[in-house]
């Protein structure tokens, strides 16, 4: 078999650890973070490191690109929770056949370190820069402006566009319905959402904000920002192009 092909695997510095309530899942140094996806990596444990008992569920997996996956019920003490590890011993790539992938929502805590980590592991070629503006920033839905401010914080993430974050007090918050949504970001923390009514027509979950973000992100605590992807977005009076993103789908009922 061939290793596959393009499959990024780099063994982190850091010390993982996953729990289930109190007890250790998990305790290595030898991590690795394995890009399964383009957008961000996962974490594979070495099997020697895995301190809960795995027990077969024989509700095994193919993968067309990993090869075959075992599937795990994880066990903690008194605690079984089903399916919520894999590994790969017949893989066509050999470093993966020893490791273990737990399902993220499967464990109750990850700690980089002493610190927890919430979604996903965050990518080390990825980061966040907050930078304080004074530009123009207009948001418009349906020819009506939903925001206009002159003092926004512009949110720089790599491979996204940037993010325009503006005080409540420069959006129409008239115009805002309350959503159920949530989001959870890795670098900043959870989202909740609002959805904009204009003239009877609900454009859903077009704006977040983040109102207790991780340490990183603190200087958008507070602050609203709005789907380039979905609004008409002016800056310093220009009509910014909507980028071209999987956060480009447009929901609206009547």
């Amino acid at each position: 078999m061939q290793p596959v092909e393009n499959l990024r695997i780099e063994q982190t510095q850091k010390r993982v650890r996953g729990f289930i309530g109190g007890d250790v899942v998990f305790d290595t140094v030898h991590a690795r973070l394995i890009w399964e996806v383009p957008y961000y990596p996962a974490y594979y444990i070495p099997a020697e490191d895995v301190h809960a008992t795995l027990v077969h569920s024989e509700e095994d997996k193919a993968s067309d690109r990993l090869g075959d996956a075992e599937c795990f019920d994880v066990k903690t003490g008194d605690t079984l929770v089903h399916n919520a590890a894999r590994r790969y011993p017949v893989s066509p790539t050999e470093e993966l056949r020893d490791l273990i992938r737990f399902e993220w929502r499967a464990l109750t805590e990850w700690l980089e370190e002493d610190e927890p980590i919430y979604t996903h592991p965050r990518d080390p070629y990825k980061r966040i820069d907050i930078l304080t503006s004074s530009r123009h920033v207009e948001v418009k839905l349906k020819d009506v402006t939903v925001a206009d401010s002159r003092q926004p914080r512009i949110l720089f993430e790599t491979t996204l566009p940037p993010r325009y974050y503006l005080p409540l007090t420069d959006v129409r918050m008239d115009l805002l319905r309350p959503s159920e949504k949530t989001s959870h970001c890795a670098y900043k923390g959870m989202a909740n959402y609002w959805s904009v009514e204009i003239d009877g027509e609900l454009h859903e979950d077009v704006v977040w904000i983040y109102r207790t973000p991780l340490p990183e992100a603190q200087k958008v605590t507070g602050l609203a920002a709005f789907f380039n992807e979905r609004v008409d977005l002016y800056v310093d009076g220009r009509l910014q192009p909507r980028p071209q993103t999987p956060f480009g789908r447009s929901t609206s009922k009547s």
